[in-house]
């Protein structure tokens, strides 16, 4: 597992699924790291918010770790820095807008001092052991995403990172169609790239179309308007300051997360013509059809401003007459969060508007127009699909070699594949997982813990106390906790019932009381499947007078 004179790729997250992207590349017994990501807990994950990616491969190998560069300031690629950089012990390079959201980051979690970031020139090149990088500008949904030119005596490769063709992008320079075109006149060996929208037969199309759609959508509402988007997309809250000013109100922000950005954006020089502007309280003083309102939580996120909004639980009101626009995509897996959000506004009476009733989003990803054009610039011999689950990636790869593109190789997380010399083949695996953040602690995916609290949520749990005298013999009566077993009406019966086993149980038990404990278990357990055919988890407390 320690490179030679052989240029090796491993993923140890965002090949196979959406999100959590970390990406190795080894050479000449060096590794470095690109993007350290996070993805969303789903509800597999009772209690469970953030998922991190499991490290242990690399972090092993620390010592031939010689950094970490950064693509961009989303939070499936950098997310996972505040909990884990640290114990890696190595620089974190990135152009200055995501260095200012990672420092932010850093210093929430009181790691600002302990972690090194380096803030790069966007324009100059840089040396990190064997791995020569340069930063190529790319259109995205936040400022200064950026594909990676790396290179290696071996050969050259292109990491796409995330992107998209847009002529008329709102913020930053992204790289021309001719400045691409130079790069694949230098010769590119291998170039992995974004899978996302593989399955979109049109192109993602420009920002620029979804000002004039909210325009409009914005100019006929009556009364106030909340827009919802990613709080990270720092083009959309540009669009939305000019929808602003064409439709004469005046912008208000709701949502921590947008104040960051925007905060980030300002100091970093984007966002210089964002119109000023007002607080919650202040915007509920102004006339309805005078404001515009921005608010995270369109991803049905129950502690964000919209889920506050809708149920009236923020100082921000909806009435009757009022919209609430949508202007993101559903992420899959939160389908339900949002469809109860939106009932909840509905109910209210205010008028929902998505992607599906005006043009008011674009994706940040390329479909297969974008993706066939890029192939035509970089021109590599081989393409390895990243950033997508298993049918974005096949279908990626079968695309680009019927585009042209000589060779495809499909991977996922965990193998280990030498890209050059000579074809590119999978010559190991490394060990994979997921971590969750459970409040403030790291723990296994599919540890003790979170297998515990998916079992207690499934079936419920009883405890039961029993008092045993000399002999063997109950004293009282034993004492039963239900919680979250299907006995709401029969709650007396199934007591008795249960009480009625434990009392069998320990008659017909013995003096070991370890199989006197166990023996009181099974009987409760046998008891609520006969109840309810549930099979809860059964605590036993054995009190010995």
């Amino acid at each position: 597992m320690t490179p030679g004179n052989e240029l090796l790729f491993c993923a140890l997250g965002g090949s196979g699924e959406i999100g959590m992207n970390v990406n190795l590349y080894g050479y000449q017994g060096k590794w470095v790291m690109v993007d350290c990501g996070i993805t969303f807990a789903d509800p597999n994950y009772p209690g469970i918010d953030v998922i991190l990616p499991d490290l242990q491969f690399i972090e092993d190998r620390r010592e031939q770790l010689v950094g970490i560069v950064l693509t961009h300031g989303h939070e499936d690629h950098i997310g996972a820095l505040p909990y884990l950089a640290e114990d890696l012990g190595v620089p974190l390079y990135a152009t200055p807008f995501t260095a200012g959201l990672i420092r932010e980051k850093l210093d929430e979690e009181r790691l600002g001092d302990r972690v090194k970031l380096k803030v790069v020139d966007p324009d100059k090149p840089f040396q990190l052991g064997p791995f020569g990088f340069r930063f190529v500008g790319m259109s995205h949904s936040i400022p200064e995403a950026n594909a990676l030119l790396i290179d290696t005596p071996a050969g050259r490769v292109f990491h796409s990172g995330d992107w998209k063709l847009d002529a008329s992008p709102l913020l930053g320079a992204p790289a021309t169609a001719e400045q691409l075109t130079a790069i694949g006149d230098e010769g590119i060996d291998v170039m992995l790239c974004d899978s996302t929208n593989v399955f979109n037969a049109g192109a993602s199309g420009s920002e620029e179309d979804v000002r004039r759609g909210l325009t409009d959508v914005v100019a006929a509402a009556e009364g106030r308007v909340v827009v919802t988007t990613f709080a990270s997309n720092a083009a959309r809250l540009a669009t939305l300051g000019e929808v602003a000013r064409e439709t004469g109100r005046t912008l208000c922000v709701a949502g921590r997360s947008l104040d960051r950005i925007i905060r980030v954006a300002k100091a970093t020089g984007y966002l210089s013509d964002l119109p000023e502007t007002v607080d919650a309280e202040t915007a509920m003083r102004l006339p309805p059809s005078k404001v515009l309102i921005v608010a995270t939580g369109g991803q049905g996120e129950p502690r964000a401003a919209l889920a506050r909004i809708a149920e009236g639980n923020h100082s921000i009101k909806l009435h009757e007459r009022d919209t609430v626009v949508f202007s993101s995509k559903e992420i899959p897996g939160n389908e339900v969060a949002i469809g109860r959000i939106q009932n909840t506004l509905a109910g209210r009476g205010v008028r929902i508007v998505t992607e599906r009733q005006a043009k008011v989003h674009v994706s940040g990803h390329p479909g297969r127009p974008e993706l066939a054009a890029m192939y035509g610039y970089i021109r590599p011999k081989l393409l390895i699909p990243v950033h997508g689950e298993m049918r974005h990636m096949t279908e990626h790869a079968r695309f680009a070699v019927g585009e042209g593109v000589p060779e495809a190789l499909v991977q996922s997380d965990g193998d280990i594949v030498r890209l050059l010399p000579g074809p590119a083949k999978k010559v190991g695996n490394a060990p994979v997982g997921r971590l969750v953040l459970d409040g403030d602690v790291i723990l296994p995916a599919d540890g003790t813990t979170v297998n515990e609290r998916r079992k207690l949520s499934l079936h419920g749990q009883i405890s039961v106390a029993v008092a045993v005298g000399q002999g063997g013999r109950m004293l009282g009566r034993p004492q039963l906790r239900v919680q979250g077993v299907p006995v709401e009406e029969d709650r007396e019966p199934f007591t008795a019932d249960a009480v009625e086993a434990v009392a069998e149980a320990v008659r017909s038990g013995g003096r070991d009381r370890n199989r006197l404990r166990e023996d009181v278990r099974l009987a409760v357990r046998r008891a609520a499947t006969r109840w309810t055919g549930k099979k809860p988890v059964v605590d036993v407390l054995l009190i010995e007078a």
